[in-house]
């Protein structure tokens, strides 16, 4: 098979038609071979009604149903997990994403090499103020800390090699880094497609402003699994020391400090008189849990069932 097109959707009941429609046209054009796995992410409205009638009418699409809502993460998780075609593409259900841009994908990922080809909605059609704004400084943050020159990383429409689906696992709220996380697992070949962005014929949006932080704070959280997951005494572990060795050395400064002044017959505070000498304690309390966080996080990652799992590209 040759595409697997997976859409996690909540609440699209009217575009959904609509979108299989437009895919089939797409797909027969082309010649491809392929399936269309619709993930309802909890729906309350006939999204599920409307997905099934659409799999008696074509064998080709696939349905899974959430009892609730889980979030867009669990929607591809699971539909990584059924696909079966050489390329995955994944789309939001909403229609703003437009399935003419399968061809262009489908080859960069075949024909060009390319594990992860992300699109690029250079001209939005969303509010200024409430999304492309936003938007625009998210994707320069991400750009800065994942080192990876997308200009929309958080955008629906991507095309991935079978390889980086089955290869990667999607949780929480990470499906905005989804190139981040084919990164860390050896895919280093991800590259962006301009793609053209529609606005929503349909429904509302189900994203408010609050994503931007939630994102931020999961972009944090993936860089500091990635970089020290496996090793965390080396993060709390150097911090725990250097914070010591600092509270450690300012301590001794003030002692001796007082010392010097106390046998030269000067002017000299007590130590316990001293604002800084509580501070160096302070630090030094800091230092010591530090580097027990990361002696216990140490234990923790060495009892882990995973910690040698790792992804085998070839073997002969």
């Amino acid at each position: 098979m040759d595409i697997s097109v997976v859409i996690p959707l909540l609440n699209e009941a009217e575009s959904l038609p609509e979108l299989h429609s437009w895919i089939a046209r797409v797909m027969e054009a082309n010649g491809f071979s392929y399936e269309v796995i619709f993930v309802d992410d909890g729906s309350t409205d006939a999204s599920w009604e409307v997905i099934s009638g659409l799999a008696k009418e074509d064998a080709r699409v696939h349905g899974i149903r959430f009892r609730r809502n889980y979030g867009k993460s669990a929607a591809l998780y699971c539909g990584f997990d059924k696909a079966q075609g050489d390329v995955v593409i994944t789309m939001d259900a909403d229609l703003q994403d437009s399935p003419d841009e399968i061809p262009g994908l489908f080859k960069m990922i075949k024909e060009d090499g390319y594990d992860v080809v992300s699109g690029w909605k250079q001209k939005r059609k969303d509010n200024v103020v409430t999304k492309n704004l936003p938007s625009k400084l998210f994707n320069a943050t991400a750009r800065l800390i994942t080192g990876i020159k997308l200009h929309d990383m958080n955008c629906g429409l991507k095309a991935y090699a079978k390889d980086v689906v089955k290869n990667i696992e999607v949780y929480g709220e990470m499906h905005r880094y989804i190139p981040y996380l084919a990164k860390n697992a050896g895919f280093s070949k991800i590259g962006e497609m301009p793609v053209h962005h529609q606005k929503r014929k349909y429904g509302k949006s189900k994203f408010g402003m609050n994503r931007f932080i939630n994102g931020f704070l999961d972009l944090l959280s993936i860089w500091f699994l990635s970089t020290f997951g496996k090793k965390p005494m080396h993060f709390f572990g150097y911090s725990g020391i250097f914070m010591f060795l600092v509270g450690t050395v300012m301590t001794c400064w003030i002692i001796i400090t007082k010392l010097v002044r106390q046998a030269a017959g000067t002017y000299y505070r007590a130590v316990t008189d001293q604002p800084l000498f509580y501070l160096a304690l302070l630090t030094v309390v800091l230092g010591v849990m530090l580097f027990l966080a990361g002696f216990i996080g140490e234990m923790v990652s060495r009892s882990s069932g995973e910690r040698n799992k790792y992804n085998i590209k070839d073997l002969l």
